[in-house]
């Protein structure tokens, strides 16, 4: 049997490799994702006093910070058993909207466009950022850089740093908003509305009005009969700070919707002995393996599991956007992986009108932020909705308020096994007779891409016996010895 490697995987946060085994028809016989990387933040974070977890979690990753500290954050309001003001949990939202815009732009244009903007099976060298520019033109990528300075310069703003904010507490935030600040926010957000526009006219100029990937987008070998997760407001519409989490079926009906602090009689977790990853699936569906169907546990949390979780979005013109993606590609629920770029896009439409109304709510600039908390600490559940899904952030702790157990199930995780579903499926409707080139191990590495994968957030695998290999070669790289544990 043969072996293909993609190793290292590329453009995502954290380290990766896809190994695809030929049979000797030279067909695709399996494909393995593999993390080989641990991080372990739910062990470090047990005896430390639960008000570091804002900002120890978000150690976790530099590029989603701001979704582990407003996370952990709402878990410390339960912890604490205290309300946080309206003007505080609007502060928060206006927050986690800016980043959530900042985020998506990333993502889409320079990991996820370059498939699209210079083209699949372009040379590796071309198919990044570098590549983009070169063919949208600098005005362009100008306009996407004031995006991604303008949020981080307002994540500063409000919460004292543009990585890493120090700013949630629990019951509140440590400060408010003058008015000076508020007119710059509410400034900036317009200018990332228009910015959100012209990046869905510029995703149906070059993705949606060439042929090619309109069937790419639509071809089966990216698609997956799954489960569809979303955090929804009281009309079932997008909403990422805070609501009720559905799940609606691979056809489409409501299957599930509950509370985040409810979240262990809905979602189980399990472990494979080839990934430091655990895989999350629906518990009252059960564990099938990575397979799709209604009989599967299985289930995706992104941009497009949110759109296909909800009825709709809760702003006017990401409402008009919502409306024209499933028309276009057939109705709900859309099932191709690569859709999700455009959902992404419609998200960020979404999150920076979200932004304006937050930005010009009266109530923004009160100085009514924090109630102090009283109670005893005990146990509490965060949640919010990731740029790459469902994030929930659990804390149980003694009568001092340490820590003495932590579970976090981020956006990357949830989507863990249709992950590994999606690149098998790519390489083996890519992959025929053993026919194998640079372009077309691209297009398999597309499969995960579009899932915006946070490896580096996901790596936590459950307490317990986690197989470990190590191999010690000499120089010539011959075998010298091999050592493990609780290895087969």
């Amino acid at each position: 049997m043969k072996r293909i490697s993609i190793d290292p995987i590329t453009r995502l946060e954290g380290h990766g490799r896809i190994d695809i085994f030929l049979d000797d028809q030279g067909d695709v016989a399996n494909c393995y994702l593999q993390i080989p990387e641990l991080r372990g933040f739910e062990k470090f974070c047990v005896g430390r006093p639960v008000e570091e977890m804002p900002n120890l979690t978000q150690r976790i990753c530099g590029v989603c910070p701001e979704a582990h500290h407003i996370a952990a954050t709402k878990a410390l309001d339960n912890v604490f058993h205290v309300d946080p003001p309206p003007a505080a949990k609007k502060l928060r939202e206006l927050l986690y909207s800016i980043f959530v815009a900042t985020d998506h732009t990333t993502h889409f244009y320079a990991l996820g466009g370059p498939d699209f903007v210079v083209g699949p099976d372009a040379p590796a060298a071309e198919r990044n950022i570098i590549g983009v520019i070169q063919k949208v033109g600098m005005d362009i990528a100008g306009r996407v850089l004031k995006m991604r300075r303008d949020g981080h310069k307002l994540i500063k703003m409000m919460a004292g740093r543009a990585i890493h904010p120090n700013w949630g507490l629990p019951g509140g935030v440590s400060c408010g908003l003058n008015e000076e600040k508020r007119a710059e926010i509410e400034k900036l957000g317009r200018d990332a509305v228009e910015f959100a526009k012209f990046s869905l006219q510029l995703f149906n100029d070059v993705v949606l009005g060439n042929s090619t990937y309109v069937d790419l987008i639509k071809h089966d070998m990216y698609a997956h009969q799954t489960y569809n997760m979303g955090t929804v407001d009281e009309n079932n519409h997008v909403n990422f700070y805070d609501g009720k989490i559905r799940v609606v079926g691979p056809d489409g009906k409501e299957r599930f919707k509950y509370d985040g602090k409810d979240y262990q009689e809905y979602v189980a977790e399990r472990v494979e002995p080839w990934s430091y990853l655990k895989f999350p699936y629906l518990k009252q569906v059960g564990w099938k393996g990575l397979v799709d169907g209604i009989d599967s546990g299985v289930y995706r949390a992104t941009p497009l599991s949110r759109l296909n979780a909800a009825d709709g979005m809760a702003t006017p013109l990401a409402q008009q956007e919502y409306q024209r993606f499933y028309e276009t590609l057939g109705g709900k629920p859309v099932q191709p992986t690569l859709a999700t770029h455009w959902a992404r896009l419609i998200e960020v439409l979404y999150v920076t009108e979200n932004w304006v109304r937050l930005a010009t709510d009266p109530e923004i600039t009160s100085s009514e932020y924090r109630v102090l908390p009283t109670e005893t600490p005990t146990e509490g559940v965060g949640c919010v909705e990731a740029p790459r899904g469902t994030l929930t952030h659990h804390y149980v702790t003694d009568e001092r308020g340490l820590v003495t157990k932590a579970n976090l199930i981020v956006g990357t995780t949830n989507n863990n096994a249709p992950i590994c579903m999606s690149v098998k499926k790519a390489a083996q409707g890519l992959i025929k007779k053993g026919e194998v080139n640079e372009g077309l191990l691209n297009m398999v590495e597309m499969a995960f891409r579009a899932y915006d994968p946070c490896f580096g957030c996901a790596a936590h695998t459950l307490p317990g016996q986690m197989p470990l290999e190590v191999r010690l070669r000499d120089p010539q790289g011959n075998l010298v010895q091999r050592l493990t544990q609780y290895v087969d």
